[in-house]
């Protein structure tokens, strides 16, 4: 290794000792924005609601006498601080209730001339499984039969072909059972 080389000569371990005066305050960094103050305004504080994004640099003692006094809120009536604070829950971003207008109709100010909710409506997919569907099938019902009308229908059935309304006639005994296991598919599947 050469010691005398120009390149060791840049490798310094210690930096060298600058003058002892003080640098002016720009160029150590921003000035107080308080008036009257020229320490370092190396705090940020925001400038307020309608200035997002811009901060005023202040010193230590001046950046905590704003804080003590800074209201976001500040000229804001309370229905709108109120509508601030629910919007915040969400990011100030819009939201939807659930569902809304899923292939329903389409909304009052909306038109629509070529049918097309119609169209979705008639063409989305069966509510139940093959299974539920064979139970309905075999309680005589649609596939878009809500819990009420199921009820009913089994009620329906089982008060017909039961052996005790029939003066004990056994004949029906086979659908009957097919009916209440049918029926019991279906609770199963939680649509009754």
């Amino acid at each position: 290794m050469n010691l005398n080389s120009p390149l060791f000569d840049r490798i310094r371990t210690r930096r060298e000792a600058k003058s002892e005066q003080p640098a002016p305050a720009a160029a150590r960094g921003p000035v107080c924005a308080h008036p009257g103050c020229q320490a370092v305004g190396e705090f940020r504080a925001p400038m307020g609601r309608l200035r997002e994004g811009q901060y005023f640099c202040f010193c230590l003692d001046h950046v905590r006498e704003y804080n003590a006094t800074y209201n976001y809120f500040n000229g804001m009536s309370d229905e709108d601080v109120l509508r601030y604070q629910k919007d915040a829950v969400t990011g100030h971003r819009p939201t939807w209730k659930m569902g809304a207008n899923r292939a329903g109709p389409a909304s009052p100010g909306m038109a629509d001339p070529f049918h097309m909710q119609a169209k979705t409506a008639r063409n989305r997919a069966p509510r139940h499984g093959v299974v539920a569907r064979k139970a309905l099938h075999i309680l005589g019902l649609d596939d878009d039969a809500g819990p009420g009308e199921i009820k009913v229908r089994y009620k329906e059935l089982v008060k017909r072909l039961h052996p005790d309304a029939n003066g004990g006639d056994r004949s029906n005994e086979d659908r009957l059972r097919e009916i209440i296991n049918a029926y019991n598919v279906l609770r199963s599947f939680r649509a009754v």
